[in-house]
C-alpha cells in the first residue's frame, strides 16, 4: 500500500497543499520516525500536490514502497520562491510532527534548486530544528555570511559540474563561507552531470 497522499494545511488565513509519505501500513502509532521535509525545485510550484510527484523525492518515494523515512513535500505557490511564507511552512511542519508522530529529533531538509536554496534559507534561519541539511543543485544566499549559523549542523551538499542553469561555483561558494565560520560541512560534485540530480542523490537514503 502506498501512503503518499495529497493533503491541505491552512494557517493564518493561508493554505498550503502537500503531500505525505509514511512508511510502513502508515497506522503505527507506537514509536516515532524519522522524517524528511523536502523543498521542489521552481516548475513544480502551483497549487495541485500530484504534480509533486513527478520529479525529486517524491518520484523515489512512489517507486519504493520500502522507502524508511516519513516526507513531507510541501507546494510552493505559483509565483513564489520558498520561504515567501516561513510561519506557515514551519506550522505545516509542526503539524506533522504532532499528528503523525514525526520525531522532532530527526528531521532532515532538503531540496533542490529553488528548494535548495529554500533549504539554506530555512535551516540558516532555524538551525536548532534540523538534524542535517542537504541542498541539491542549489543557488548560494544572497549573503552567503547567512550560513555561518550551520556551523553545527551537518551539511552535505550535492551539486553537478556540469550544471549550467545553477553553475557549481554558488554551492563552492556556500560551501566555502561555512567552513570559514567554523562549520564541517561535506560536498559532493557529481563529474559531467547537469543540474538534474534528484534521482541519483535521493534514490540511496
Amino acid at each position: 500500500m502506498m501512503n503518499l497522499n495529497s493533503q491541505q494545511y491552512a494557517y493564518g488565513g493561508a493554505r498550503i497543499g502537500y503531500l505525505l509519505y509514511t512508511p510502513g501500513n502508515g497506522d503505527d502509532t507506537r514509536r516515532k520516525q524519522p522524517l524528511i521535509l523536502f523543498l521542489h525545485g521552481a516548475s513544480d510550484r502551483g497549487s495541485d500536490p500530484e504534480l509533486l510527484k513527478q520529479h525529486g523525492l517524491p518520484r523515489i518515494v512512489m517507486n519504493d514502497p520500502d522507502f524508511p523515512f516519513m516526507v513531507l513535500a510541501p507546494q510552493c505557490p505559483e509565483g513564489e520562491w520558498w520561504i515567501h511564507d516561513e510561519r506557515l511552512l514551519l506550522a505545516l511542519l509542526d503539524h506533522v510532527i504532532m499528528h503523525y508522530l514525526a520525531d522532532e529529533r530527526r528531521i532532515y531538509l532538503t531540496g533542490c534548486s529553488m528548494g535548495g536554496y529554500g533549504a539554506w534559507m530555512l535551516a540558516a534561519a532555524h538551525p536548532n530544528r534540523f538534524a542535517a541539511v542537504v541542498p541539491v543543485s542549489a543557488p548560494a544566499l544572497r549573503l552567503p555570511e547567512q550560513v555561518c549559523s550551520l556551523k553545527d549542523t551537518p551539511v552535505w551538499a550535492f551539486h553537478g559540474s556540469a550544471d549550467t542553469v545553477v553553475p557549481a561555483e554558488q554551492t563552492e561558494l556556500m560551501i566555502e563561507t561555512l567552513r570559514a565560520c567554523g562549520g564541517s560541512p561535506e560536498v559532493s560534485y557529481m563529474a559531467d552531470v547537469g543540474h538534474e540530480l534528484t534521482t541519483t542523490i535521493y534514490q540511496d537514503p
